[in-house]
Order: structure tokens, then sequence, then C-alpha cells
């Protein structure tokens, strides 16, 4: 099975071991692709849903995937430790809003729903557990803003419930519903939310990229084995 491995930010490519050698096997679209393992494709595709979305159906078409993973950090609504890894549940985009003609919020009309639903969660966290890690699991909030506290954040907290917040996967889950690519994701907690000095925690994320980086790899080699 070819495993296509999704980030944003080329640091979270580089927390798997060896990351950092590794050249580009071929750039497509400006996204570059790097061959981590056998079947195993990685790329950052830069921040945001654009971003994502477009790195994502590379993976899909070019590259021809039979599953993405999304990895990366992700900000905290509640109040996991810095560094806890969480299979997500299910993902939906915060700033999707046709509510002027009578959509729920986050409603994506062109698939007509709410949430995109993340492959077998609860056998991703098993595992993670034969692996030695335990996780958490949860709803993730995606949209194309930099979450910080303020009002919006209230909104989106008490609108969605998320567990996490980020700027990316719901646009990865989306690409890989069009085009049935099974779709994974798991997130490293780098800061929280509704804590006074989330911005110096953002910028100090290296244990939660440590603590992604050594999973990560044996995770999607375990996946590889699971028959989809």
């Amino acid at each position: 099975m070819k495993i296509g491995m999704q980030f944003a930010m080329p640091a979270e490519l580089h927390a798997l071991p060896g990351a950092r050698d590794l050249e580009p096997f071929e750039i497509v679209s400006g996204v570059p692709l790097y061959r981590v393992a056998e079947d195993i494709i990685a790329c950052a595709g830069g921040i945001g849903k654009v971003n994502a979305a477009m790195s994502a159906e590379v993976l899909c078409l070019h590259c021809g995937v039979d599953m993405i993973v999304n990895a990366g950090v992700a900000g905290c609504a509640t109040d996991l430790p810095t560094g806890s890894l969480v299979v997500p549940s299910e993902f939906l985009q915060h700033d999707m809003d046709t509510t002027a003609i009578g959509d729920p919020a986050g409603h994506v009309s062109t698939v007509d729903r709410l949430t995109f639903p993340t492959w077998k969660p609860e056998r991703c966290r098993a595992l993670l557990r034969e692996l030695g890690v335990e996780t958490f699991t949860g709803r993730v909030a995606t949209g194309d803003w930099f979450a910080t506290l303020c009002d919006r954040a209230r909104w989106i907290r008490d609108t969605f419930d998320p567990l996490l917040l980020e700027m990316e996967g719901c646009a990865v889950a989306q690409v890989c519903l069009r085009n049935n690519v099974p779709f994974v994701a798991l997130k490293s907690v780098s800061d929280h939310l509704f804590a006074e000095n989330q911005v110096e925690e953002y910028f100090d994320f290296g244990q939660a990229l440590e603590n992604l980086g050594r999973v990560l790899l044996p995770f999607v080699l375990a996946l590889q084995k699971e028959a989809l």
C-alpha cells in the first residue's frame, strides 16, 4: 500500500528521523515530494487550506497514494499537556460560512456535509498503543486563521466543541473524500488557545515535534500492513 504523508511546515517533516537529509525526487506544482521509505511519500505543502488541498491532490492524482496521513502540530482548545498526541475522529471547517442562505455554520454544500470523518480512528489508536504510545481523540476544527484568544475563538469553541484547532486537516479530508482515498491524521499539541502565554508556547513547540516525529514513521509503517 502506498501512503502519502502530508505536512504543512518543513519543520514538521524534519521531525522525522533523517528527514533533513532527504532531497526531493520531484517537485509538482511547487510541492516537493520526498521518498521516506518504500511506498511512503512525504510532502510539506504549505500552511493553510489551499496549500493543503493542492498537496493532497498531488498525492492522490500524481502519486497515486492509497491513503493520506496528515500530521503536524495543532492548538488545543482544552487542557491536554503540550506534546500530547491526538488521533482526530473528524474534521470540520470553522470558517466555512453560508449561514446567510440557511446552512449551518461549517456546512460544505459541495459535498453536503459538516464533518469529515477519519479512517478507523480507534484502530489507529490501537496501532499506536501497540507502539507504546497513548493518544487522545476528538474533533478538529480547521480554518485559515491562526487561532488566538478572542471572541472568535470562544465562538468556535462554543459552536463546534473541537479538541484541537489547526489550518489544514479538513482541506485534506475533503480532497480524500472526493478521491475516495482513506484519510488518517495524527496531531501533536503545540499550544493552548485559551492560555495567556499561547503565542510563546507556539514558538517553543520542540516537544510537540519531538513526540510526533518519534512515533509517526513507525505508525505509518504499521498502517501499511493494515487491510483497507
